[in-house]
């Protein structure tokens, strides 16, 4: 019987913002929505499993911007049992990522999340480049 093997592309054309803030999440959030102007909402945590088959769970939050198609994504870096969603990443807190950005400049709103209290700073990565960048894909 013959073996076929099955390659799949991981797309990795999205937007990465790192966001540092001792702030809890929901007060994060809602410092960025009202900057931004979205509305990002808690939905269930995203889960990512081990290879021991243990499973970490991580805050997130997301949005949808009919006009303009753009889906904004809030991830905790840390999980409820203190793992990490980007280990090499361990100064971030919280990773912003924004999916089919062809209209708002990534900069610009760099600067916007800069501007509020509860963030002590943000960068921005490209996912490509991250070891771990696999657990960002959902």
């Amino acid at each position: 019987m013959a073996k076929y093997k099955l390659d799949l592309e991981e797309d990795y054309t999205f937007q990465l913002i790192g966001v540092c803030s001792n702030h809890s999440d929901y007060r994060l959030c809602w410092a960025i929505n009202r900057e931004l102007g979205i509305q990002l909402n808690k939905t269930a945590d995203f889960s990512v499993m081990e290879k021991k088959q243990s499973e970490h769970l991580h805050s997130f939050y997301e949005f949808y911007d009919e006009e303009e198609h753009i889906e904004y994504y809030l991830i905790k870096n840390v999980s409820n049992n203190y793992h990490r969603l980007v280990p090499e990443k361990d100064q971030i807190d919280y990773f912003l990522i924004l999916k089919n950005n062809y209209v708002k400049d990534v900069d610009e709103i760099l600067l916007k999340l800069k501007n509020i209290e509860s963030i002590l700073t943000a960068f921005i990565f490209d996912p490509a480049t991250l070891k771990s960048k696999g657990n960002l894909i959902f």
